[in-house]
């Protein structure tokens, strides 16, 4: 097969596509860097071990994300969105119950040799069923207002449970569910006492975490709170992840200390994961933690116009939910690195490693091309149909009637 049959696949924003293989790029190059010490644990020494683990699931990834776009019609995922989104909730409380993590509190399901986490299931499932609810909902407002109690009221279900396992990704997910109520014209009056809740729970936890019960990461999510706001306190105990991220950050300085000489990542456990903006920063210092800042901007921008093509209710949604928990993602990794918000366990979208991780966030990908796609294919044919003005006959059409 020529390279030509092959791009036909290739089909959505050219732009994300070469957004997606820069950061790939990128993804290797520092997933190398910041693996030697674990691949001397673990692995024998085998620094490319980790590396190829990487390529392999990055590949499947861009697998999967062509196989969405040329097999799968948008308007299906609005069709099992329900299915999807009860399915989620399902694996969520599964993972409570057999899951394990690095503080036994459910946040990875195994399976053999293979695991996932949960909640990157409810990412892409909360956002085919938000999507479809405000969709369905547009032309009545008593609808879209029914609409957002029904959506706040399974978001705030699903996040409930995730939190007690993973609070940050409650957070993103809510906050991503906000976002895209907002762009579905949710009175904003509602949306404003949402947030105000929102952040009263979290107050009511950091104060009342100390009476609840050792049950998943409550007290873990009022420590970190504390370490942010008491950092002077805490230092004593010793050096944290997010004091070696700070280092990180330091010795980069404005040019890095270069590719592959990074000394930090061998003291952090996320090294390659939650604090790998970090580790970017320090190999190739501010001018590459800009760079990189600029590729998940350029990607908001791209996917913003991918948006405004939209011309139906459903795919604008999706593309609204895909660019909006990428982004928030992004941001909260490099806010954790940078020391900007207290730490929490997020990666950075297609550069971390990651195995199942990648393939979510492929999906995401996938969602958002798709819908480029088929915009791109729609345009087209909605330009050639405004040709023809109203009650007016096309020309072959007329010809025949006056023969």
């Amino acid at each position: 097969m020529e390279i030509r049959e092959y791009k036909k696949y290739i089909k959505g924003d050219r732009i994300i596509w070469i957004l997606l293989v820069a950061l790939s790029c990128i993804s290797l190059l520092i997933v190398y860097s910041s693996t030697g010490a674990l691949a001397y644990r673990q692995m024998g020494g085998n620094t490319l071990h980790y590396i190829l683990h990487q390529f392999m699931f990055q590949c499947f990834g861009y697998g999967v994300i062509i196989g969405m776009i040329n097999l799968v019609k948008v308007s299906k995922y609005n069709k099992y969105a329900n299915f999807v989104f009860l399915f989620a909730i399902f694996i969520v409380c599964l993972g409570l119950v057999i899951g394990r993590g690095g503080e036994g509190t459910g946040r990875t399901i195994h399976f053999g040799i293979a695991s996932f986490q949960p909640a990157e299931v409810a990412k892409v499932a909360i956002i085919l069923w938000v999507a479809r609810l405000l969709a369905n909902a547009q032309k009545d407002p008593r609808l879209l207002r029914i609409s957002a109690i029904k959506i706040i009221m399974g978001i705030g279900l699903i996040c409930a449970i995730i939190s007690v396992a993973n609070f940050s990704s409650a957070g993103l997910l809510f906050g991503t569910t906000l976002i895209m109520m907002f762009v579905g014209r949710v009175e904003k009056k509602f949306l404003s006492l949402v947030l105000i809740g929102a952040l009263g729970f979290v107050v009511l936890i950091y104060f009342t975490a100390p009476l609840l019960p050792d049950v998943g990461r409550l007290q873990t999510v009022r420590n970190r709170m504390d370490r942010f706001f008491h950092k002077e306190k805490v230092s004593e105990k010793g050096l944290t992840q997010d004091d070696f991220a700070m280092i990180a950050v330091h010795r980069g300085g404005i040019a890095g200390v270069g590719a592959g000489k990074s000394k930090i990542s061998n003291f952090m456990p996320a090294a390659y994961n939650d604090f790998i903006y970090a580790i970017i920063v320090e190999e190739y210092g501010l001018i590459g933690g800009v760079i990189v800042l600029l590729l998940y901007l350029i990607f908001l921008t791209r996917g913003g116009i991918i948006i405004q093509r939209c011309n139906k209710s459903f795919p604008t949604f999706v593309a609204t939910g895909a660019v909006t928990i990428i982004i928030l993602q992004a941001m909260v990794n490099m806010a954790v690195s940078s020391g900007g918000i207290p730490v929490t366990g997020q990666p950075l979208p297609w550069v971390s490693l990651g195995g199942s991780s990648q393939i979510f966030t492929a999906i995401t990908f996938g969602l958002l091309l798709s819908v480029s796609s088929e915009s791109s294919e729609e345009a087209p044919k909605e330009e050639e149909n405004n040709l023809i003005p109203d009650n007016v006959l096309p020309e072959e059409d007329i010809l025949m009637t006056q023969n």
